[in-house]
């Protein structure tokens, strides 16, 4: 699901058990390299700027930040809070399941709001 667009770049949140939003340019660049300066200053600004709320409403063990898309050739980037009693920390979301987990984490929708806030003070 969508949670902001502009002129440069759109997020979207990924259904997991733990925080994880997904910021895409709009034009589908394949590699960070290829992205114009504007957009790639964008791209970076907001990850930064999730990362640090993620940090701040989470209190995380670890936030990790994946740039691959070999399924989606189209460069993303992947902002994910992650927590030592989660289902796979310590390996990748996209790794070996550890273990079956139930977090108790404040509201997602919260935070949502928050970064939507932020993003279009």
């Amino acid at each position: 699901m969508q949670i902001y667009r502009d002129n440069l770049i759109f997020i979207e949140i990924e259904e997991s058990e733990i925080p994880w939003l997904k910021i895409f340019p709009i034009i589908k660049y394949r590699e960070l390299s290829e992205c114009d300066n504007i957009t790639r200053d964008k791209l970076l600004d907001i990850m930064l700027l999730i990362e640090a709320n993620m940090i701040k409403y989470y209190k995380p063990k670890k936030i990790n930040i994946a740039m691959f898309g070999n399924y989606l050739p189209h460069f993303h980037i992947h902002v994910m809070a992650r927590f030592q009693e989660d289902s796979y920390f310590p390996e990748p979301m996209w790794g070996e399941k550890q273990r079956d987990s139930k977090l108790n984490l404040p509201s997602f929708n919260k935070f949502v709001s928050i970064i939507k806030k932020i993003l279009n003070d």
